[in-house]
């Protein structure tokens, strides 16, 4: 009798575990906070900056999140504006991540390698692990002429740029970057390894690569060509347009999250659910909800 017991515990067990969905799990998402202590510019409030972090942590802690992301521009001309926000983001309940944007390069020489200690990113392009997603985070800056620490990367960058112009592209601005052949290689890398163990794709950065306007990054035509043959890349989340877009191409979902900075009475920032075959984002304040369909 005992024994007919246990088998049954056993097989509810087991039941129970292989029906749940272990692809679910949700995430915070914030995006151009952009703080310092600098006066109205272009309709950002910085200085209403670290009020609407405190808020959106104090929501975001509510919920159990898996990791907290930012991608990019967490302050902007100062290292020491991140005083006055990275003790507020620190109280995440969650494990949090960095996006680097360009106003994140936006201080001193010495200070460039500083931003990223402080930050706790130990490399400026790097991937993680979520159940059965890998997420791959670029550094747009990685060729561009305020974020570049070495030489050769200032040499490519003038000469990726130099090449670039006779094309008339509305994103080759030089406050926007690219991603370097070195970080390419180690993308393609990234993707094999996540094909192999079966598991889908998501990507964060700061710059866009759709919809086509002046937001994006140089070289999204040589990234493109490289992700097209890999089926199980099926998001890309950015920032640094701070009015937000949308675009689906190729089946993959192409979301700019809108900047937290922006306007003088509004935030903007989200929780992102990751189900089985949809995407859920709830939007807070200027941040529109949605669904995606995972296909």
């Amino acid at each position: 009798m005992k024994k007919n017991i246990f088998l049954l515990i056993v097989l509810i067990c087991f039941s129970t575990c292989t029906n749940k969905d272990y692809s679910s799990f949700k995430v915070g998402v914030v995006s151009d906070c952009q703080y310092c202590n600098c006066e109205i510019k272009w309709n950002r409030y910085y200085k209403k900056a670290p009020k609407r972090l405190k808020e959106a942590v104090t929501t975001l802690n509510k919920d159990s999140l898996n990791y907290t992301i930012h991608l990019g521009d967490f302050i902007d001309q100062n290292i020491k504006s991140l005083d006055s926000i990275l003790p507020t983001w620190n109280t995440l309940k969650s494990k949090s991540y960095h996006v680097l944007g360009n106003h994140d390069f936006d201080v001193d020489e010495t200070n460039k390698q500083k931003m990223l200690e402080k930050l706790n990113i130990k490399k400026r392009y790097y991937s993680f692990i979520e159940n059965d997603w890998k997420f791959i985070v670029l550094d747009g800056n990685d060729l561009s002429f305020y974020g570049t620490t070495t030489k050769i990367k200032q040499q490519q960058t003038d000469s990726l740029f130099n090449l670039l112009k006779g094309k008339k592209l509305p994103y080759l601005k030089k406050w926007n970057g690219a991603l370097s052949n070195t970080q390419l290689l180690w993308v393609k890398k990234e993707l094999d390894e996540a094909v192999s163990k079966n598991q889908k794709v998501g990507f964060y950065c700061h710059f866009p690569i759709f919809p086509i306007d002046e937001h994006n990054i140089w070289n999204r035509d040589q990234f493109l060509s490289l992700i097209k043959p890999y089926k199980n890349v099926k998001v890309f989340f950015n920032g640094h347009n701070h009015a937000g877009a949308y675009q689906e191409v190729d089946n993959v979902h192409y979301l700019t999250f809108k900047g937290m900075v922006d306007t003088e009475n509004t935030s903007a920032f989200a929780k992102v659910n990751f189900g089985k075959d949809t995407i859920t984002i709830e939007g807070f304040e200027r941040e529109p909800s949605r669904k995606l369909i995972i296909k």
